[in-house]
């Protein structure tokens, strides 16, 4: 990172994330985005403690790295049941990944996400300094910049969602959609990772009478401004493909000259998992038995196993690769290879520069970094070729990967057959354009990025009671 981060005056960078780095800090995605930041201006990194029996106001400080401090605030087990598994991922997350049919609605859930947004705004009013930066991190702080201003706070702050942002007609199912437009209001720049959130947050903010729109683009609530842009994540993209360049070889045991299928996701409803076995079905069914048997490799370490959504989410895609696996496989070829397990980074890299196809098809993603890491991972001169959800943020920069419907399976299916066959001087042009962009905007780009708008924000108006 370069000098473009430091910011006006000598205040610090405090940033606040559900979750804290632990151990030795890894290359690429977004805690070494956070981490590199605030080696070079220095500051605070806040994130929750593993939950206890109580919890108290203030901040514990666990050390960290010489350059900046982390510190935890305090849940009860109960708060993480209710403020996390609750309302953070059982009400705000099916709601903004376009899912309002899956939220789980208890009134304690919102108290508890109250609750514990106060207590950290508390515990960050009462160590900041005037010229510091606040940089708030995705949906379990929602209500911080609100509250931070309702304590008199008036420095900077801004807030980065890496989920999508939901639709006017979403938000409509959620009991507290009046107040949305005031909890973005309180912070100075919100920050989104596509042109299509940005559209999304206008349609939300535009339901509130008091929120209007100026003519530079910018928005004002009673005496609030702010902003609302888009900065797309990216990723440490030359030390990934690195990564990948030195990456042990695998035996996978797999046919001569046969293609691998790669998917790479977090067990989640979001990702359209099902929807892509069931493409990958179809193509099986329609393919010609001359050509060479494919294997499909999906990777997908369970996450959130106490919501049952992720239960039953669980339950389907095993029940789907076993059928498929039941009208496909032979004595000697198994077309579907499912893990559910974690598998280490390093490994991960390998498999991306392995794989001639990738499958990152989302129903709903902010992002979806691992089509970024698998351009970065690929051999220019053999390249592989990425197959992108239209519903995943990076297909905004990546129009150059075979673009899906992943709820249209024909189409899906349709678009394997056409990865599998590319001739290399197409690989190579679409690989080409899609690493340059990966290159160009990569982590620290995005973090650079965001921090200078953060930077350039006028010293902020208290917002009224």
């Amino acid at each position: 990172m370069d000098g473009q981060l430091k910011i006006e005056g000598n205040g610090r960078l405090i940033v606040v994330s559900n979750r804290l780095p632990k151990g030795d800090v890894p290359s690429g995605g977004l805690i070494f985005a956070l981490h590199e930041a605030l080696t070079e201006i220095g500051g605070l990194w806040v994130g929750a403690a593993d939950p206890t029996t109580t919890a108290s106001d203030g901040l514990t400080d666990i050390g960290g790295d010489k350059k900046y401090d982390l510190a935890t605030f305090e849940l009860t087990h109960k708060e993480h049941k209710q403020y996390y598994l609750g309302y953070s991922n059982s009400v705000l997350w099916p709601l903004f990944h376009h899912r309002p049919d899956l939220l789980e609605i208890h009134a304690v859930d919102f108290e508890a996400y109250t609750a514990v947004n106060r207590r950290v705004a508390r515990s960050i009013a009462a160590v900041i300094e005037p010229e510091d930066t606040i940089w708030v991190h995705d949906y379990h702080f929602l209500m911080l910049g609100k509250e931070l201003r309702d304590l008199g706070v008036e420095n900077r702050i801004g807030v980065f969602l890496h989920i999508p942002f939901p639709n006017a007609s979403d938000v409509m199912a959620l009991p507290e959609s009046q107040v949305i437009a005031r909890w973005l209001a309180a912070f100075d720049l919100v920050g989104l990772q596509t042109m299509r959130d940005v559209i999304a947050a206008r349609d939300v903010l535009l339901m509130d009478p008091k929120v209007h729109i100026l003519n530079d683009g910018s928005w004002v609530r009673e005496d609030r401004h702010f902003r609302v842009r888009s900065y797309p994540i990216g990723i440490d993209a030359r030390a990934f493909a690195k990564t990948a360049r030195n990456a042990k070889p695998l035996e996978l045991q797999l046919a001569p000259d046969a293609p691998l299928l790669l998917g790479v996701d977090r067990l989640d409803y979001s990702k359209g998992l099902v929807h892509r076995f069931h493409a990958f079905d179809s193509y099986l069914s329609a393919r010609d038995a001359a050509e060479p048997r494919p294997t499909f490799l999906q990777i997908a370490p369970c996450s959130r196993e106490d919501v049952i959504a992720y239960q039953e989410i669980r339950e389907e895609l095993e029940q789907a690769a076993g059928s498929i696996n039941g009208a496909h496989a032979d004595l000697d070829w198994t077309p579907l290879r499912y893990v559910r397990r974690h598998i280490d980074r390093d490994v991960i890299a390998g498999l991306y520069r392995r794989a001639d196809v990738a499958l990152v098809t989302p129903l709903a993603d902010g992002m979806n970094l691992v089509a970024k890491e698998y351009v970065a991972a690929q051999d220019p001169e053999d390249p592989g070729v990425l197959i992108l959800s239209h519903f995943a943020g990076a297909a905004e920069q990546m129009q150059q990967a075979l673009l899906v419907n992943p709820f249209d399976a024909d189409g899906f299916a349709e678009a394997i057959r056409e990865a599998v066959n590319m001739p290399l001087d197409e690989r190579k042009e679409r690989h080409a354009a899609l690493l340059e962009v990966v290159m160009r905007e990569d982590i620290n780009w995005w973090t650079s990025s965001y921090l200078a708008s953060l930077r350039r924000t006028p010293t902020p108006v208290r917002m009224k009671a």
